[in-house]
């Protein structure tokens, strides 16, 4: 592997670096688990989008940038060097997003996509019950079709952003009668919608960084279906693996955490007593790198 960066990758990075120090927020925003924080990070990722920052790995004919994975790390490095605010609507533009690429239909992809590449709409995902967790294929929350609607029951749990998101992508059993991965549909639903209840959980600081949403006789159109009925499986399946993707955001922020552990221990070393915890620090910190190299060098070899 190549340790050392292309002309364009330089630039690459010092055009990110220099929009970052633009228009960093100088003071850190409120928490995304806030309602105004929320919309402090909503104002963001349109500033983001505005930039043609804030799709940099989406293809260029979505409103992305088409960036390779290499320059995806250097964006991320230099996106947590600049301490720029958490991603709010990660579960669209990560997840959602490239599956709407993959299985959605012409209007489906200049309804969502348009307004999720200008930062409009913030989106949740529903796919836990409280029977269907892990498990994911016990979902019993049912969509039944009348006429070119579905009517929506039941519950989902742990949906991140739900509190305060615009819209949700959730799996409904379309087919009653059918068990385990079979008869499930992926279905867009917009969580102002009449018989819809939000109950935020409280996290262990007291903010909803999740919530329960309950479906009550929830009519959504047919066209907000995501691929064919009963094929909800295979398409949850694949956004699963666009989120597994998300591992590449990781070790830069590992890097940045490190190198504070790091300052964090020398502003304190003198006060320290036990002196095991200098190898602890330093290994946390050589790990890091380690990781970011191992990362960079798996980019290297899929781009191959």
């Amino acid at each position: 592997m190549d340790l050392n960066y292309t002309d364009e990758q330089v630039a690459f990075r010092k055009e990110i670096r220099e929009w970052l120090a633009a228009n960093v927020p100088a003071k850190p925003l409120q928490s995304f688990d806030t309602a105004e924080g929320f919309e402090q990070h909503r104002e963001w990722e349109k500033k983001l989008a505005e930039g043609n920052w804030g799709l940099v790995t989406w293809p260029k004919e979505y409103g992305g940038r088409g960036c390779n994975l290499v320059e995806w790390l250097i964006f991320e490095e230099e996106y947590y060097r600049a301490k720029a605010p958490l991603r709010v609507n990660q579960n669209g533009i990560f997840l959602l997003g490239p599956t709407l690429m993959e299985y959605g239909t012409p209007e489906q992809k200049e309804r969502f996509i348009t307004k999720m590449a200008a930062g409009e709409e913030m989106w949740a995902q529903g796919w836990s019950e409280p029977g269907a967790g892990s498990d994911m294929a016990a979902i019993r929350s049912k969509a039944i079709r009348d006429g070119d609607e579905y009517v929506l029951n039941g519950q989902k749990v742990w949906s991140t952003r739900a509190v305060f998101a615009d819209w949700v992508f959730c799996i409904f059993r379309t087919d009653p009668d059918s068990s385990r991965h079979k008869g499930l549909s992926f279905i867009l639903v917009p969580l102002d919608t009449p018989g819809i209840t939000v109950r935020p959980i409280p996290q262990l600081d007291g903010l909803p960084g999740f919530a329960e949403i309950f479906f009550d006789d929830v009519r959504v159109p047919v066209e907000n279906r995501l691929g064919g009925e009963g094929e909800g499986w295979s398409i949850a399946m694949a956004t699963a693996g666009f989120e597994r993707g998300l591992m590449l955001r990781s070790p830069a922020r590992f890097q940045e955490t490190a190198k504070r552990l790091v300052a964090l221990y020398n502003a304190h070393r003198n006060d320290i007593l036990d002196l095991s915890i200098e190898d602890k620090v330093i290994k946390c910190f050589m790990d890091a790198e380690a990781y970011a190299l191992t990362t960079y060098q798996t980019a290297c070899r899929l781009m191959k």
